[in-house]
């Protein structure tokens, strides 16, 4: 039987335009780049934040000249807008429900988060983000359509 671990989860999207809304309020937006919504597990470390985050800026999922993805959000100067989604974590494989026990605490995710913020900016990269535990409207023009899904675990 497998162990548990920890482990973050992304959703990276390929982007042309995306937004965050608080209150009527436009938060932050980007242009070409990466929508990104990531889920911090109880326990995750700053360890797997740098391997997604490394993971995020190095994916190659733009098109070259030739149209093949071969491009990664760095080599094309874009941007990325990260917004915290504990629903990544939401479990229903009982019942209709969902449960967020697997979810980090919001006084424990919010450094991880914001580790993890630093860590794309440090990379050279232009990050934005919305506002950390607020009910935000995300608005996103997938290209592509172009969807990937990481785990630092590796189990996708």
């Amino acid at each position: 039987m497998k162990s548990e671990v920890n482990k973050l989860r992304a959703v990276v999207q390929r982007t042309i335009y995306s937004s965050v809304k608080v209150n009527d309020e436009s938060i932050a937006g980007i242009n070409k780049g990466l929508m990104v919504l990531l889920g911090i597990k109880k326990g995750d470390t700053q360890k797997e934040a740098e391997y997604i985050m490394d993971k995020i800026a190095n994916l190659r999922i733009f098109p070259d000249q030739e149209g093949k993805m071969n491009l990664s959000v760095l080599d094309i100067k874009g941007k990325v807008l990260l917004v915290s989604q504990f629903t990544l974590y939401g479990d229903v494989r009982k019942g209709r429900r969902p449960s967020f026990i697997d979810a980090e605490l919001p006084e424990k995710a919010l450094p991880l988060f914001d580790y993890s913020l630093a860590y794309l900016r440090g990379l050279g990269l232009e990050a934005k983000t919305g506002v950390f535990g607020a009910e935000m409207q995300v608005f996103i023009a997938n290209d592509g359509p172009c969807t990937i899904l990481l785990d630092s675990e590796k189990v996708f």
